[in-house]
């Protein structure tokens, strides 16, 4: 079968594209005929800095939607041929794809394959962000950072379906302002931090007051900042520390005078300590594409051969919505262009 893999740390161009063996589902395991695979930030830190892999060679890749392949010993309600979409902590960028049963979900009627691709580690992240770790209530207002991306643009619309009093963003150029201004935000701050006078534009926004729910996958200063925009008893959630600097610390004095919070989540962590956790969310997160709430954009779309061009899309920080890789034929798509 082909994947996609490197065998060292470094640029887009680390990535080649190889024959390999195809896998054996064990106990507890499904085997995938992928169709798509999701591309996603946590698989450029993986091929740039090693993020959260083992060894090398290393086959990226965290989500995957196809057909069962097989089955292993002790899977239930699960068998081959069935349309699914799967949450793996590897090795999506392959023709055949190993995942963990209890991380695999059949597709809900009317969700098509391409689709069910960018759902896995999205939906999921985006709902837990909003509904259960930032516990979002109807009235309140939420910041989110990165707000073209795909959680920010899944963020956006599920904070105003749960009835936020207002929804605002931070993006890093007019184009992605427009992109996130279609996904349920008010106002969408142009901004790469807090540095440059974006403190003051919350303050403004909301008449001093600040907001109720910060979203942040950026971490340091505009983690530390972020704090700062809260409102009274408002909450902070950590999900990602793209600026990579040093962990953050947040103690009395940050917290206690105005009774704010922090929190963090990470899917792929939760999935490892809690799948079954990851599994209820799933469901309740892929519902919402289903009754219509939700919509996530593929913006763009290449084939696995050329997944180092996704990842130069990505890594350019020119990106909106979802960016998908094609392993086998499932349709007609627009190739290596957007959708």
């Amino acid at each position: 079968m082909r994947a996609v893999e490197f065998h060292e740390y470094g640029g887009p161009e680390v990535l080649k594209l190889v024959q390999a063996q195809i896998p054996v589902p064990g106990p507890g395991q499904v085997t995938i005929d992928a169709v798509y695979a999701g591309v996603n930030f946590a698989d450029l830190k993986a091929r740039a800095v090693g993020y959260r892999v083992e060894s090398l060679p290393y086959v990226p890749g965290l989500e995957v939607s196809g057909r069962i392949r097989s089955v292993g010993q002790g899977v239930e309600g699960l068998r081959p041929g069935q349309e699914v979409a799967a949450l793996t902590g590897g090795g999506a960028y392959a023709e055949v794809v190993v995942a963990e049963a209890v991380t695999v979900f059949p597709l809900p009627e009317g969700v098509d394959l391409r689709t069910a691709a960018t759902l896995p580690t999205v939906l999921p992240s985006a709902h837990a962000l909003v509904h259960e770790v930032g516990r979002l209530r109807a009235g309140e207002s939420v910041l989110v950072h990165g707000a073209a991306g795909a959680v920010g643009t899944v963020a956006g619309q599920l904070a105003r379906a749960a009835g936020a009093g207002a929804v605002y963003g931070v993006v890093s150029s007019a184009a992605k302002a427009g992109h996130a201004l279609k996904y349920g935000y008010d106002e969408v701050f142009v901004s790469d931090s807090f540095t440059d006078g974006l403190g003051e534009e919350i303050r403004r926004a909301t008449g001093g007051r600040g907001v109720d729910l910060v979203l942040d996958p950026v971490g340091g200063d505009t983690l530390r900042r972020g704090i700062d925009a809260l409102a009274v008893f408002g909450r902070l959630v950590s999900f990602g520390n793209a600026s990579g600097a040093e962990p953050w610390q947040a103690g009395p004095p940050e917290l206690y005078a105005r009774g704010r919070s922090v929190a963090g989540f990470s899917i792929l962590a939760l999935a490892q300590s809690a799948p079954e956790a990851v599994r209820s969310l799933a469901e309740r997160a892929f519902r919402t594409v289903v009754d219509g709430v939700v919509e996530l954009p593929v913006t763009a779309e290449f084939p696995l051969s050329e997944a180092s061009a996704a990842h130069t899309l990505m890594g350019g920080r020119t990106s909106t919505g979802k960016l998908l890789l094609r392993v086998a034929d499932a349709g007609p798509a627009a190739e290596g262009s957007p959708a």
